[in-house]
């Protein structure tokens, strides 16, 4: 990893920054200040950001390619709960606020870059920025309400409606995502999705 404000990309970087969903509206005074906390991590396939249980958590700015949100139970089966790609965020900021480990893992899906600085540090940056703090938590909350029309998705619909539904809220992704992946956050056979997704169900 390297810090942004050495880092050789650091024009193009900041420029991505500038679109993030919870950046966009920051003042450039303030961006320059961010700057000097974030480094800057290529992922590769299968990298872990976070690990599911971590007391040590960091908030994630996606610059380029897919993350996903996952969590675990002891026998090792997984459920994906959200993908992010650029210009969106994954943290661990109710966790940590509440004290407690992280519930889930975040993952590179693809080969990527984030821009990454650890809770703390977020925290006491958002303290001293009020509207960027109203900004983030609501999009923690629109982000934990996702979550959970998500789980209840895979409850409601049959098969053809989770795809439906996905096709609908995340069309960008269909295509991006591996068939692997996105099964598994549909909570499919990748063989049913293969069939499903040779079907017109747009």
């Amino acid at each position: 990893m390297a810090q942004l404000i050495n880092h050789p990309d650091r024009e193009k970087i900041l420029g991505q920054l500038k679109t993030n969903i919870v950046l966009r509206s920051l003042k450039p005074k303030a961006l320059t200040e961010l700057e000097k906390l974030l480094s800057i991590m290529d992922c590769k396939k299968g990298d872990i950001l976070v690990s599911q249980g971590d007391h040590e958590m960091e908030q994630f700015f996606v610059l380029e390619g897919v993350v996903k949100r996952v969590v675990s139970n002891s026998g090792g089966r997984e459920m994906i709960l959200r993908f992010a790609v650029e210009d969106d965020i994954d943290t661990s900021y109710a966790a940590w606020k509440l004290h407690t480990p992280s519930p889930y893992s975040i993952r590179a899906v693809s080969r990527g870059r984030v821009a990454r600085l650890p809770l703390p540090a977020w925290g006491a940056f958002l303290d001293r920025h009020p509207q960027l703090k109203a900004d983030f938590e609501y999009e923690v909350m629109h982000l934990m309400s996702e979550v959970m029309a998500h789980t209840i998705t895979l409850h409601l619909l049959d098969a053809e409606g989770r795809v439906r539904r996905f096709l609908r809220k995340r069309p960008d992704l269909y295509e991006r995502v591996p068939k692997k992946e996105l099964a598994s956050y549909l909570n499919l056979s990748a063989e049913t999705l293969s069939r499903l997704k040779h079907r017109d169900l747009t």
